[in-house]
């Protein structure tokens, strides 16, 4: 398999991926991006990104391919239905950095493997500050010389680290995301506490940095909830999906996961129920705030 990374086509330039690939462009890499709402491909152009007018036409002559899209369905029907994996020239890379379930990541590895074309699931953390900033974690599962080639091009968007073999990206990512969303929900408490209490829990965030109780969770997301700013960083809508995602696969593994079933029905409320699903999945505030 060819050692270098230089094209790159790029698929889904949402909210995240708008960032990612700006990065990938600034580190020199030629980047040619594909949305299915092109509008949102074509802010990228004045950063020197090639605007295809399909998804096919994105991979074609691309060594690596990202796909950045809202779960393991589209990836699939984009990549295999659609056949865009066909249109990917011989030993070309699919990284995908969807956030979807492990056991389609390992289903999407073994359908690319079939076509001799490498495969890793790099879904990532951070949000859009962090895809912004260039500074996402990368959860990579999938063969180790596979990401050893594409290293230095994650490493454009954040910090990547190989966690085991295909579906292990994806697994981590539902560890990470069961953290994110418990711990929401715990700082959302302890927000609402600080205000019915009369103290000022700006104030209080201030005095717990660097202590045990510290996260970028309470610094960020306890500073939306206090200024009751619900634009999307992260939609509850994907959160939802991807607690989902951790719920089924811990029914897989024979396990229960007390928290994480109360934090997914708590958004499942807010989505469902309170028009919440566009909200930044710091909005599980509000779902808290409605019960009082």
């Amino acid at each position: 398999m060819a050692d270098s990374i230089s094209t790159i086509g790029f698929i889904g330039t949402g909210l995240m991926g708008e960032h990612m690939a700006r990065n990938l462009l600034k580190a020199g890499y030629k980047v040619v991006a594909w949305n299915r709402t092109i509008s949102k491909a074509e802010t990228l152009r004045p950063d020197g990104a090639i605007i295809a007018s399909s998804a096919h036409e994105a991979v074609k002559d691309a060594d690596m391919v990202v796909t950045m899209l809202a779960d393991g369905q589209t990836v699939a029907d984009v990549m295999f239905a659609q056949d865009v994996s066909g249109a990917m020239k011989s030993d070309a890379v699919l990284v995908d950095m969807s956030s979807i379930k492990p056991k389609e990541a390992r289903q999407h590895e073994a359908q690319m493997n079939q076509m001799s074309l490498g495969h890793l699931d790099a879904p990532v953390s951070g949000g859009t500050k962090g895809a912004e900033a260039g500074t996402l974690a990368i959860m990579a599962g999938g063969d180790e010389a596979i990401f050893e080639r594409c290293k230095e091009a994650l490493s454009a968007m954040g910090r990547p680290v190989r966690v085991g073999p295909a579906g292990a990206g994806q697994l981590s990512k539902l560890a990470n995301q069961t953290i994110v969303a418990v711990t929401i929900g715990v700082v959302a408490e302890a927000i609402l506490l600080a205000e019915k209490g009369g103290a000022d829990p700006d104030a209080i965030r201030d005095a717990l940095k660097g202590g045990f109780a510290d996260s970028v969770i309470l610094q960020q997301h306890g500073e939306r909830m206090t200024q009751r700013n619900f634009v999307p960083g992260g939609l509850s809508k994907f959160q939802l999906k991807d607690v989902r995602n951790v719920m089924e696969e811990a029914a897989d593994c024979g396990i229960t996961l007390p928290l994480a079933e109360q934090v997914t029905n708590r958004y499942q409320r807010l989505v469902d129920e309170m028009d919440g699903a566009d909200l930044d999945h710091a909005a599980l505030y509000l779902e808290l705030l409605d019960q009082q």
